[in-house]
């Protein structure tokens, strides 16, 4: 299986790097290409055998599964570059929730998928949301959840709910890593404590807690009721939890889907040059 990326940045690199790492892939598998040719070569020069190549059409031939890591607003100029080099039998995957696969299978005359990675999948975790083109075979999907699953857990979504899911997947890490921060600052402020030491604490406290609610099988609700004795500390802290952070999460929530919704109308204007309804 040959692999082509087009852009490298956070997430093009993060997958690249972890592809190999993962041995998913040898770096001879891949071809990438950036706008800034120069980041492309630093990625060669960091998994000798990896191809950088200063065209996107360079980064399709030849190549069987192509992932268009790239802003929302630039799809429409780079799936116009590249269209006239694409075969049918070729797999574009869209690592962006909005752009459509109906707009995508407007512009190619290949395969389309869409994949929403996370962060999660530098460390061979997490979910990898995964929804595919009406042009997919059963063999097709079957080949690209192999690929995916030396990283992740591949999971099918219904693209209606992309933001949700994005939300929970690959926004969430950003989430709770932020309310870490906020534990760990008031731990060294109201106890003096040495932030490193706060910091170790609490993220092997954070990695238990995922153990214990994917192979624990337990659900936030029961372990809280694990560890929250009635009338206790636990209890009355989360008490106060409940109290101050009623409806925060709604607003976080409504606050990606407006953006969300925005990001649709303006890739709508890019593709079609006009605004057009979206999951």
């Amino acid at each position: 299986m040959n692999v082509g990326f087009i852009g490298i940045g956070s997430m093009g690199s993060l997958l690249i790097d972890t592809f190999i790492g993962s041995g998913a892939l040898k770096p001879s598998q891949i071809t990438a290409s950036n706008r800034t040719f120069a980041k492309a070569v630093c990625l060669a020069d960091r998994h000798p055998g990896l191809q950088a190549v200063p065209l996107n059409r360079d980064a399709v031939i030849d190549q069987d599964i192509i992932f268009l890591c790239v802003k929302p607003l630039e799809y429409k100029n780079v799936l116009d570059g590249i269209r006239d080099a694409l075969l049918p039998n070729q797999l574009i995957i869209s690592i962006t929730s909005p752009v459509l696969l109906e707009q995508l299978e407007e512009s190619v005359p290949c395969k389309v998928a869409k994949v929403i990675p996370s962060i999660t999948n530098y460390m061979c975790s997490g979910t990898a949301l995964c929804m595919y083109g009406s042009r997919m075979t059963d063999a097709d999907i079957l080949r690209l959840n192999g690929l995916l699953s030396y990283i992740s857990e591949p999971l099918q979504i219904d693209e209606a709910h992309a933001r949700i899911v994005s939300d929970l997947s690959s926004c969430g890490p950003a989430f709770m890593s932020f309310l870490l921060q906020k534990f760990i600052d008031a731990a060294v402020e109201e106890t003096g404590i040495s932030r490193e030491q706060a910091r170790v604490i609490a993220s092997e406290m954070l990695l238990g807690t995922g153990q214990l609610l994917t192979s624990g099988d337990m659900t936030p609700e029961e372990l809280q009721a694990r560890v929250a004795v009635p009338g206790g500390i636990t209890m009355q802290a989360l008490a106060l939890l409940d109290r101050e952070l009623d409806g925060v999460f709604n607003s976080v929530i409504r606050t990606t889907h407006a953006k969300y919704h925005e990001d649709l109308e303006r890739v709508a204007v890019s593709f079609y040059g006009k605004e057009v309804n979206g999951p």
